[in-house]
């Protein structure tokens, strides 16, 4: 999608993928990546979402990517934050508390700005891409993020005949496809009723033509003999 697309969205309060309370399955499964507390965790993509704070308050240093100002603001409004707010190359940079948030695009991030990256959580970024941009997304991260960082991925399967995205349907196989070379795990599926409105309109939803959530853990393949990567659950 072009930027104007979301810039927009934001602009005219568009947000049905917002949701005012912590991702239920971030609660349930994070514990599952095994990352210390402490370590930095990205969440590209990120709006507003309040499973930054979630993540910052278990200990965690996030660091955000938005492309809207809007969303900036409004989290840190929302969070009772006063963010310190500098240009920095193509980003704004804003911080408060224990979230960076990086105003700007996240295709023009770069391996210095990602360095100490431990941890992906991507709850929205993959399922609002169509699939040419979901494999230059995946690509991107790919080359960018240091070697052993673990994610949590939610992604959503439905009959993308019925309704054209965001957000869009990510196959199973395509999660294997982007992330191939690492131990992928399904962690849960469940039927959602949190689609957005246009998907029940376009008969989505119900039993015979169902909107699934998946959580995926994604980390980096154990080697033979070796017990350094262990998750812990």
């Amino acid at each position: 999608m072009h930027s104007d697309f979301w810039l927009e969205r934001w602009r005219t309060h568009q947000l049905g993928w917002h949701r005012d309370e912590v991702n239920p399955a971030l609660v349930r499964h994070w514990p599952s990546v095994g990352l210390d507390p402490a370590s930095k965790v990205l969440v590209p993509l990120c709006g507003k979402t309040r499973d930054m704070a979630w993540l910052a308050h278990a200990g965690h240093e996030v660091l955000g990517c938005e492309l809207s100002a809007i969303a900036a603001r409004e989290f840190f409004s929302e969070s009772n934050l006063v963010p310190d707010s500098r240009r920095e190359g193509r980003f704004v940079r804003h911080r408060g508390g224990s979230v960076t948030i990086l105003e700007g695009d996240l295709f023009d991030l770069d391996q210095s700005t990602l360095a100490g990256i431990q941890g992906v959580y991507d709850r929205g970024a993959l399922v609002a891409l169509p699939p040419d941009m979901r494999r230059r997304y995946a690509a991107v991260l790919a080359r960018l993020l240091p070697p052993g960082v673990r994610t949590l991925l939610l992604t959503l399967e439905y009959d993308q005949s019925r309704v054209a995205g965001p957000p869009f349907s990510v196959p199973e196989a395509e999660v294997h496809e982007l992330y191939g070379g690492q131990e992928i795990g399904k962690l849960f599926t469940e039927d959602t009723t949190e689609a957005p409105p246009r998907f029940a309109e376009a008969g989505l939803g119900g039993p015979s033509s169902p909107v699934r959530q998946k959580v995926w853990r994604i980390v980096p393949k154990r080697r033979h003999g070796c017990s350094c990567s262990r998750t812990r659950s």
